[in-house]
């Protein structure tokens, strides 16, 4: 599989009664104010270069780029989003801590 692939497999069943797990893919979003948002400060595996990373978002892919997007744009930095993780370019950690608190969700710094 190329790097790109997806984790896809096609699974055949002779079960009749047989329904494939969906579960991951069709997660509802959490309110904001029920989610536990963990802000991290990530030095690792980037050249040197310092990240935030904010774990633990539950919800569809849709709604966590919108976020990314969204704290992105109030920082000025780029980044991604993508496997319920949010990376912000830079050492933005207090300023993404506020938008998140401003947008109702609940945070937790981690590590120092």
């Amino acid at each position: 599989m190329g790097k790109n692939a997806k984790n896809k497999f096609i699974v055949y069943s002779t079960n009749p009664d047989f329904e494939e797990d969906s579960d991951q893919e069709d997660q509802e979003t959490l309110a904001p104010d029920k989610q536990l948002l963990e802000v991290h400060l990530d030095k690792k595996n980037r050249g040197g270069k310092v990240a935030v990373v904010v774990k633990n978002f539950v919800g569809t892919d849709e709604d966590l780029k919108d976020l990314g997007k969204s704290l992105k744009a109030a920082c000025g930095v780029g980044g991604s989003s993508k496997e319920g993780e949010i990376i912000i370019q830079g050492d933005k950690r207090e300023k993404v801590m506020e938008l998140l608190v401003k947008k109702g969700y609940k945070t937790k710094r981690v590590g120092s």
